[in-house]
């Protein structure tokens, strides 16, 4: 059984007991969260639509953290202008518990 949630604009596929990686919420370590915005469920077949507008996902929060460091170089030939950043995005780390269908 999985089931396809959405969160943070993205969209995910999830099975009980799956670990992901989310866009940063608002949420401490152990802490449950429930995500409300599923788009399909499949256990026999594909359910999508008005079918799932009662469903949703139960998780539980394991941790906050940063991803791996992306470097960010800007750069205009001739005119010696040039720039480097870098960027580590936030994300929040769950552990899906239950799918409620």
């Amino acid at each position: 059984m999985y089931a396809i949630i959405a969160t943070g604009g993205k969209q995910y596929k999830v099975a009980e007991g799956d670990i992901i990686k989310v866009e940063k919420l608002a949420v401490e370590a152990g802490e449950t969260v429930t995500f409300d915005d599923v788009i399909a469920v499949s256990n026999d077949g594909l359910k999508v639509g008005s079918d799932v507008a009662n469903a949703s996902v139960t998780a539980s929060v394991v941790g906050n953290g940063k991803g791996k460091k992306v470097i960010v170089y800007k750069y205009k030939r001739k005119t010696g202008y040039h720039k480097k950043q870098g960027h580590r995005q936030q994300y929040t780390a769950v552990k899906i518990e239950k799918i409620n269908a």
